[in-house]
């Protein structure tokens, strides 16, 4: 069967993808940013795609040339520049199931969210609920699955956030969580496979969810005894404070990141993620794995014990050189504007010296403003090394006696420049 995955770069497409491959289906991979994935797997047809472009049945039918079926693993968490939940969720599936009709795409396997029938308090669970309402209403042969929380041996999102929360010896607890039914991506990649097979049932809605009901407390213990560290102290933190931290993570978004911790995350987490699977394992013979299962399936190493502690760092990271770039250019700029005429004076530049000491301000600002922002973000890192490399450099040449200074002003872009180099180094989430 030929087989089009939509969103098969991110954590559960992926899986889906070396499933279907695995079972000997021809697979067209849609997501934005395939080269990676092209060259890690060749097998695949790969094609770069933006579902929020996509808002009619015609923007669609050329991408269904050739296919038999449809997977959709595509999702948003909430909105971000260039990034609509009701373009990617709503506009652009009622668009595809339209297309597929039209195109003789018969299947249609959709993976959305659990828990859309008791309610939509975000967005995201919104704009999930009318693909869905639009795909039933359809006369494809449909299956929507509806997974709980998903977590397997990649990590990305929600399951990255686990490990990260688990390194912390004492763990902030936010009151008033629902409970969360843990389902491992290997079981959700097995029932996409279950449902393209022939004479497998149709038009079916399953939530996919784990064999227990675990806090959130319960599951960062969980990943905390994976990773080999003692249990942690847990504190209960105050909604105001929580609505703070959370709020961060939504100034982030607006500028571009994807951090696992928005508002809407908030919202949901407080739903919480539970159902009940025995109409799952009964029409399919899967038996859904417990946490602990799936973890101690493939042990911890050290490195999942490396990541969990990088990427509670990496925004640590990021942050600190952002601000260091930018403070340092205020400062140039004002109370220390003289101080660097007198500097570049010595060094030689004469009457250049107040201009080249208010472009290399604006450079440091620039750099400061250009990591802040994803889209800018690597360009930025890779200038603020070069541009460290270029003053050590010049000073070496002009004022060598800089590295002999108490304070260490030349010794001290070593470390600045390491710090940018681990910083590119973990700059992609997947």
């Amino acid at each position: 069967m030929r087989v089009g995955v939509l969103g098969a770069t991110g954590l559960i497409g992926s899986s889906v993808v070396a499933r279907l491959l695995a079972e000997g289906h021809q697979v067209r991979g849609w997501a934005r940013g395939t080269a990676t994935s092209a060259r890690s797997q060749p097998a695949v047809e790969w094609n770069d795609l933006d579902m929020s472009s996509l808002a009619t049945a015609q923007d669609w039918r050329h991408h269904l040339a050739g296919l038999d079926a449809v997977v959709n693993c595509a999702g948003l968490l909430q909105d971000a520049p260039g990034e609509s939940v009701e373009a990617v969720h709503a506009t652009a599936i009622t668009a595809l199931v339209l297309a597929c009709a039209q195109s003789g795409v018969r299947c249609f396997v959709q993976v959305s969210a659990i828990g859309l029938d008791a309610g939509t308090p975000t967005a995201f669970s919104r704009t999930k609920q009318v693909g869905d309402t639009a795909l039933m209403a359809s006369d494809l042969e449909w299956m929507v699955l509806r997974p709980s929380v998903v977590v397997g041996r990649q990590a990305y999102g929600g399951s990255a956030l686990f490990r990260a929360l688990a390194t912390l010896p004492v763990l902030p607890v936010v009151k008033g969580t629902g409970p969360l039914d843990i389902v491992a991506l290997d079981d959700v990649a097995s029932t996409v496979a279950f449902f393209l097979r022939p004479g497998a049932p149709g038009r079916v809605v399953l939530d996919l969810a784990g064999p227990e009901h675990l806090s959130f407390v319960d599951v960062i213990r969980t990943y905390r005894a994976w990773l080999g560290w003692p249990p942690a102290r847990t504190v209960s933190i105050s909604a105001v404070l929580a609505g703070l931290v959370f709020r961060l993570g939504d100034a982030a978004g607006l500028l571009g990141w994807r951090p696992p911790v928005r508002s809407t995350i908030l919202a949901e987490i407080r739903r919480g993620a539970a159902g009940d699977p025995q109409a799952w394992q009964t029409m399919t013979g899967i038996v859904p794995q417990s946490l602990a299962a799936t973890l101690s399936a493939e042990p911890a190493g050290v490195q999942e014990r490396w990541f969990a502690v990088l990427y509670l760092l990496k925004p640590v990271v990021l942050v600190a050189l952002s601000l260091f770039w930018i403070v340092t250019g205020l400062i140039s700029l004002g109370p220390a504007a003289s101080a660097g005429e007198v500097f570049l004076q010595e060094a030689g530049a004469g009457t250049l010296a107040l201009p080249l000491a208010l472009a290399g301000a604006l450079a440091d600002l620039a750099i400061g403003l250009g990591i802040a922002w994803r889209r800018t973000s690597r360009l930025a890192l890779l200038g603020g090394a070069g541009l460290s490399v270029l003053y050590a450099l010049a000073a070496t040449v002009l004022v060598p006696r800089l590295w002999l200074d108490p304070l260490g002003p030349l010794v001290k872009i070593l470390p600045v420049l390491v710090l940018h180099l681990q910083a590119l180094a973990t700059l992609r989430d997947r």
